[in-house]
């Protein structure tokens, strides 16, 4: 999972990227990256590290032009290395820089087509390269010195025919302007909007969430459609098409979950008002499987449950209380690799309040359980504190299968759900009793009037993969390339490979 941000503005955009990036930043917290164009010429910084690490005041001041795209990113397919932080660059056609938020799941077979038919090499092993060659071949078979918008519309639509997966793009083509699609499924969220600039001209934005176009000063147009592409040229005029066959409203369900700030709408749904309603949900299936339950203090995990705990407790007219306090200074734990970091980090990212549990009966309410290292430790924590007992109820329904789609849980093994009955994962995580959501109300909970979403990719928890070409064969080649124990070998120094030139000292 990723961020991806893209402006087309009327003054120096280096640093409308830069706090864009910082809004979207808990989209991904391994590498960043920003790429500005001017007279023909891009400017790039990237690197591993967090926004603020990335991008120092020199650094800043080299990223020249009104025009520019930038990246946030969490590794799932590739690795953690900086030669595989983002954008990526290609020279021909005219020269493009890409950014993309998502995971093609057709990645190995179109390497081999790019080498073997289009004659091009790919130099790391991130999809997002796969992905921008593909879409600079789709654009030189148009065969235009100087191409129309009509032109860049055919090359994105030779990319739906060709790559299958989920991806959220923007890219800059040299001289020619910034394009923005989404995949056929509308899988990860893209949006755009614009804003009048001081000379009365408009400038334009695209961002993974709606958030970073409320916070730069953009007013929100529309979500980027399923199999959708936007382009806006160099005289800042915006073109807008479809450009798939086949389109399938289908985001994922854990963008709602999990991943997207609840200030956010993505596509016509608020994130926040989605996580009320899994609240209640929730209340409902623990009002139906213990009517007489002797909860006194509902305590969520920060950040993620606290809307959807807040309203359980209201429903079920028991006390919510902060017990934990979160150091905001540790990244997301369950997409760490290795079981051990991530025990670690939970334990340096939350410490109780011994007084919201000594000698009560507590409802821990997160969002989620995916590996359960998290639930666990803070189990503990809620004992080590003096807890009574300490029940536990997910906002979701237990994550079963492995998510292709660009969540790093790809290994079905590493789930504590997987292969288990509620009871069994209850004694595993060392909770008293565990509720989970069911599928049925999470869905209903996500829906609404206002949006013409009317289902999800929910893959993780039913095994459904929306765009039908995932199979076990799949699954297992999968599992083999990205379990942790593959992980903790991977060489991560290769920082050298070949790719535009960047400003590599500290």
């Amino acid at each position: 999972m990723c961020g991806v941000v893209g402006i087309v503005g009327q003054s120096p955009v280096n640093q409308l990227l830069y706090d864009a990036l910082t809004v979207l930043q808990h989209r991904g917290q391994d590498a960043a990256g920003i790429v500005t164009e001017d007279k023909g010429k891009f400017f790039l910084r990237k690197s591993n590290g967090l926004v603020r690490d990335v991008f120092h005041s020199r650094h800043m001041q080299s990223l020249v032009g009104d025009i520019g795209i930038g990246h946030v990113r969490y590794p799932t397919a590739g690795n953690s290395s900086t030669a595989e932080s983002q954008p990526f660059y290609v020279n021909s056609p005219y020269g493009i820089v890409l950014a993309h938020n998502g995971n093609l799941t057709n990645s190995i077979e179109l390497h081999q087509a790019l080498f073997q038919s289009d004659l091009r090499h790919i130099n790391t092993t991130s999809d997002s390269e796969v992905l921008l060659n593909v879409f600079a071949h789709e654009l030189q078979l148009q065969a235009k010195l100087k191409p129309e918008p009509k032109d860049i519309f055919l090359a994105v639509a030779g990319v739906h025919r060709r790559c299958r997966g989920a991806y959220g793009v923007v890219a800059l083509i040299s001289g020619l302007g910034m394009v923005a699609f989404r995949d056929p499924n509308g899988i990860r969220p893209l949006v755009y909007g614009k804003r009048i600039a001081d000379n009365g001209a408009i400038e334009y934005m695209v961002a993974s969430e709606s958030v970073a176009l409320d916070v730069i000063g953009f007013e929100l147009i529309a979500d980027v459609a399923p199999g959708e592409a936007i382009f806006i040229d160099a005289a800042g005029e915006l073109h807008v098409q479809q450009c798939a066959e086949v389109v399938n409203k289908t985001p994922c369900m854990f963008e709602f979950v999990y991943f997207a700030r609840p200030d956010s709408i993505i596509d016509g749904i608020s994130v926040y008002k989605a996580r009320l309603r899994m609240g209640d949900a929730l209340a409902e299936r623990i009002l139906a499987l213990r009517p007489d339950h002797d909860i006194e203090v509902v305590i969520p995990i920060p950040d993620t449950s606290r809307t959807s705990a807040l309203q359980l407790a209201n429903r079920l007219g028991v006390n919510f209380r902060e017990g934990f306090m979160k150091n905001r200074y540790i990244g997301r734990t369950f997409i760490m690799p290795g079981q051990t970091e991530r025990r670690k980090s939970v334990r340096q990212k939350l410490n109780a309040i011994g007084l919201e549990f000594k000698g009560k009966n507590v409802l821990l309410v997160d969002d989620s359980i995916v590996r359960g290292t998290t639930c666990y430790e803070i189990i503990e924590m809620a004992r080590d504190a003096g807890a009574k007992n300490v029940y536990f109820a997910s906002a979701a329904p237990e994550v079963l299968y492995p998510n292709v789609y660009g969540i790093d849980m790809p290994a079905a093994k590493e789930l504590i759900a997987h292969g288990r009955t509620t009871d069994e994962i209850r004694q595993a995580i060392g909770a008293d009793w565990l509720v989970y959501q069911k599928l049925e109300d999470l869905k209903t909970a996500t829906q609404t009037k206002k949006s013409d979403v009317h289902d999800f990719d929910c893959s993780v928890f039913d095994g459904a993969y929306v765009t039908g070409d995932i199979d076990q064969a799949y699954l297992d080649a999968l599992e083999t390339l990205r379990k942790d124990d593959n992980k903790s070998k991977v060489l991560v120094s290769d920082s050298s490979m070949v790719d535009l030139h960047n400003d590599d000292e500290g």
